[in-house]
């Protein structure tokens, strides 16, 4: 839809730091073309005051003066030829975007358990046999049935639980469904209804 007269920001040209506005944007674009060096740095003083008067809560961080410079030369594109009172070379590390962080894919054979679950089945692997293992396995087992109750709506049983941790852990554990002691806990659903 285009209508005469009305002008629309997704129209116009991108903001470099939008948390400033438009208008602020358009004075620092017109700073940049005066003509002579002390209009151009009374007119960057100036700005730096209304981006002060902006956000006057970050005037308790340390370096906010700093920010604000960095910030001004950025939203010039460091075409702005003035004497900065700070160095704004670092401001180039605010403009640029970080690499993109690759995202950790482990396989793992079930996803409900998630992989921290399957780091503990291969460390009660290596575990000699006594009263530290036989906690961890237990400890391991009442969160093996706390996510497949997160997973599959409330439906979570022993004997899946324990068949699980035996296999996953090569049969190293094997845990007795009579004398397999959980830890209580209540899903959301239970409690809400509780409430109620």
């Amino acid at each position: 839809m285009n209508i005469e007269g009305l002008d629309y920001n997704t129209q116009r040209e991108k903001l470099i730091l939008p948390e400033y506005g438009r208008e602020v944007q358009k004075m620092v674009d017109y700073a940049i073309t005066l003509t002579t060096k002390e209009e151009r740095q009374r007119c960057a003083e100036t700005i730096i005051e209304i981006m002060e008067r902006m956000y006057p809560q970050s005037r308790e961080s340390a370096d906010y003066k700093q920010k604000l410079w960095d910030h001004l030369a950025i939203m010039s594109g460091f075409q702005l030829d003035i004497d900065y009172p700070f160095d704004v070379s670092g401001a180039m590390k605010i403009a640029t975007k970080p690499e993109p962080m690759g995202y950790p894919m482990k396989k793992i054979p079930v996803r409900h358990y998630g992989s921290m679950l399957f780091d503990v089945f291969k460390k009660l692997k290596e575990m000699p046999e006594g009263e530290e293992r036989d906690e961890l396995a237990r400890v391991t087992a009442n969160q093996m049935k706390h996510n497949l109750s997160q997973w599959s709506h409330g439906a979570n049983d022993d004997e899946k639980v324990i068949s699980d941790m035996a296999y996953f852990t090569d049969g190293v554990i094997q845990l007795d469904l009579n004398a397999f002691r959980n830890d209580r806990f209540t899903s959301k659903e239970s409690r809400n209804k509780k409430k109620k």
